[in-house]
């Protein structure tokens, strides 16, 4: 099946259609993070403090985009490898992330919680950066701006193209 999808109305009845092997168009925000704003998030979430965003219903792009180009909203801004995360991914599902976008196999942890919370992880066209970087309509850092590129950036997105790799029932695209 093919899906256009608002990320910024995600929903576990939603989430439910998708199965592994489903072609989804986003459109809506995403915020981006890689190994170390995910480290950090992982951080305030066992001091138990706010995060400095919200994660519910939420989707995280792992990405660590390159300096804008003149005249573009963002430089190149390809899937990173989502194994990385493993380690701090079921505590952000936990805080409500409903969509992982990256690319690569996952943890048997983190499908086993995808599964119990309804969320879903879907991949991202590998070594596409710079076609990808055409999909995204605004960008903004707003988290961790400290870390340049590993900053956690809002990025608005249209026709972003991906594939359902783990859907809400724990089925992978890779067994």
């Amino acid at each position: 099946m093919k899906y256009i999808v608002d990320t910024d109305n995600l929903n576990d009845k939603l989430i439910s259609k998708f199965k592994v092997g489903d072609k989804l168009y986003l459109y809506g925000k995403v915020y981006t993070a890689r190994d170390q704003a995910h480290r950090r998030l992982y951080e305030i979430l066992n001091s138990k403090k706010e995060l400095p965003i919200c994660l519910k219903n939420k989707v995280i792009y792992y990405t660590g985009p390159t300096p804008k180009r003149k005249n573009s909203v963002i430089g190149a801004c390809g899937p990173t490898t989502s194994s990385r995360m493993d380690l701090y991914t079921p505590a952000l599902v936990d805080a409500g992330l409903k969509m992982l976008v990256g690319k690569g196999r996952r943890s048997k942890e983190v499908i086993r919680k995808l599964k119990r919370k309804k969320g879903v992880y879907v991949i991202a066209p590998a070594g596409c950066g710079a076609y990808l970087s055409t999909k995204i309509l605004k960008s903004k850092a707003i988290a961790f701006k400290d870390l340049g590129a590993e900053a956690i950036f809002e990025l608005e997105i249209k026709d972003f193209p991906v594939i359902v790799c783990i859907d809400s029932r724990g089925n992978y695209l890779y067994k």
